[in-house]
């Protein structure tokens, strides 16, 4: 077989499974935390690669793509897209969390109180980091970090690696993820949303009947104290909404990777 010799093979062969998990390890919001140093992320990549590399079949992978710089290049960064979907894809309930977080601490009055998240090096509302921290404690809770790493696993036999395929073949369908992002996203917010404008409802009656009083003053511990004890309620019931939602977006990062299946 004219291309690399049997060492060589089995290199190139632990190079694409490393760069997927490479794109998954870096996207996915799991282990994209700032605070432990890049090193140590990209030796943990490592350590899934050398577990995880006498699953692929040599025989599978046209070797022949491996005897011009062009061809690796593109199988390589073939590759590195597929864990970068993988892993972004199916964060959604995360991302959910949080987006639903900020826009209750701005429906709180809490806009003004921006907090720097140590995770992502971004500022953020206090709820918002709350959620997202949750999500995460919740995440590890139900095994997400090793679905993630069965999910690749599995993707090694939707999309098998070594094809050159840079492009998707088909549509990946973000718009779907986007849709279902602000969707779950307001499921979780509506509640707050509601109490809120009851809120406002009842403090415009007390303007009304009480001019004397000052309602901006005692409008905004109200909404606070109000909007945790809604949070007390809503909160264990979005967990268990993220929780049906979880292995859901899992699959459909799975469906949406094969896309990259046909060599182009």
């Amino acid at each position: 077989m004219r291309g690399l010799e049997l060492p060589s093979q089995l290199l190139a062969v632990y190079m694409l499974l490393h760069l997927r998990y490479v794109g998954l390890v870096f996207s996915s919001p799991v282990f994209t935390s700032t605070m432990p140093p890049t090193p140590y992320r990209y030796l943990f990549a490592v350590m899934l690669s050398v577990c995880s590399v006498g699953i692929i079949k040599t025989e599978t992978i046209p070797m022949i793509y491996f005897d011009e710089v062009i061809f690796i290049a593109a199988v390589c960064l073939r590759e590195l897209l597929v864990g970068v979907a993988l892993g972004f894809v199916s964060a959604l309930p995360v991302f959910a969390l949080r987006v639903a977080g900020e826009q209750t601490g701005t429906a709180m009055g809490f806009s003004m109180a921006q907090v720097m998240d140590p995770t992502t090096q971004s500022e953020t509302t206090l709820l918002g980091q709350l959620n997202f921290f949750v999500a995460m404690w919740l995440y590890f809770r139900w095994n997400g970090h090793l679905l993630m790493v069965q999910a690749v696993i599995e993707s090694l036999k939707l999309v098998p690696p070594g094809q050159i395929s840079l492009f998707p073949s088909g549509n990946m369908e973000l718009g779907v993820w986007l849709q279902s992002l602000f969707m779950l996203g307001i499921r979780i917010v509506v509640p707050f949303y509601c109490a809120l404008v009851l809120s406002d409802i009842g403090l415009g009656f007390l303007a009304r009947t009480v001019p004397q009083m000052n309602i901006f003053v005692v409008g905004l511990p109200v909404k606070v104290m109000l909007g945790f004890l809604v949070l007390s309620v809503v909160l264990p019931l979005s967990m268990d909404l993220v929780y049906r939602q979880f292995e859901h977006w899992i699959e459909f990062a799975l469906s949406v990777i094969r896309v990259w299946r046909q060599v182009m």
